[in-house]
């Protein structure tokens, strides 16, 4: 069920994963491998159908991955000079915000004429076209890689929100590419935590299925499901993860 409710709104949903895998009785390393395995799974296997549809977009894919990356590094380098609560208080409401700007009603605008404004990306993803005002997505995209790095985790959460309010990618689109870059982003995560030694195959594997029949089900149901519906859906999630994130937090000692 996590799986296809992840993978129906772009998101990673890695916070659950762990989540349910911790509350199941295994270590939080376990967890946290586990979780991996399974977020990689699930979203090669949602690519597959959002790729047969086209709505993937390949060059926001590399453009966003490798700045995301790059100012995730830098946010990771400068993490320790902030306390590990504090972090997770800062992503909780940058999660909240963006679940609060979903809910918003977007259009998702095309230009009417075929001239490229200064400044701006031109992309036609299937039978969307749209431009991308670099000016403003890039130093949004930045940041957004930053304050991931700082606290951990892949982005997914701010993906979809990314490339919809500030890049106007209309939401299918936005949602598949997003899914992409998450099955990247968690297979380095999980090739970390198995060189490790913390991944156990015997607790994983049955999950993974589970998880890559969930993926298949997330992406086709979402190619048939209206974007308004996406937008929520998405904007709930988060709201959710935004408290899972506050909770642990306060657990936190």
């Amino acid at each position: 069920m996590i799986a296809v409710l992840m993978t129906m709104t772009g998101r990673g949903g890695g916070n659950f994963y762990v989540l349910a895998l911790v509350l199941s009785g295994l270590t939080m390393h376990e967890s946290a491998a586990t979780g991996q395995f399974i977020l990689f799974v699930s979203s090669i296997s949602a690519t597959l159908i959002f790729g047969r549809d086209r709505q993937v977009e390949w060059r926001l894919v590399v453009a966003l991955g490798v700045l995301t990356a790059l100012s995730a590094f830098f946010g990771g380098y400068v993490s320790h000079y902030f306390s590990g609560k504090a972090l997770k208080f800062v992503f909780s409401f940058f999660l909240l915000i963006a679940a609060v700007l979903m809910l918003r009603p977007v259009e998702e605008a095309q230009d009417e004429d075929g001239t490229v404004k200064k400044g701006h990306w031109r992309l036609k993803s299937g039978d969307n076209e749209y431009s991308i005002n670099l000016p403003i997505a890039v130093p949004i995209i930045l940041f957004t890689g930053f304050g991931a790095g700082m606290v951990g985790v892949s982005g997914g959460s701010f993906l979809v929100p990314l490339m919809v309010l500030a890049c106007r990618v209309p939401m299918k689109i936005a949602v598949g590419t997003a899914t992409t870059m998450v099955a990247g982003t968690a297979l380095m995560g999980f090739a970390g935590h198995a060189v490790s030694g913390n991944f156990v195959p015997g607790s994983a594997l049955p999950l993974a299925v589970a998880a890559a029949v969930g993926g298949i089900i997330g992406g086709s149901v979402a190619l048939k499901t209206k974007p308004a519906v996406l937008k929520k859906l998405f904007a709930f999630t988060t709201m959710a993860a935004s408290l899972i994130m506050v909770v642990n937090a306060v657990l936190t000692h």
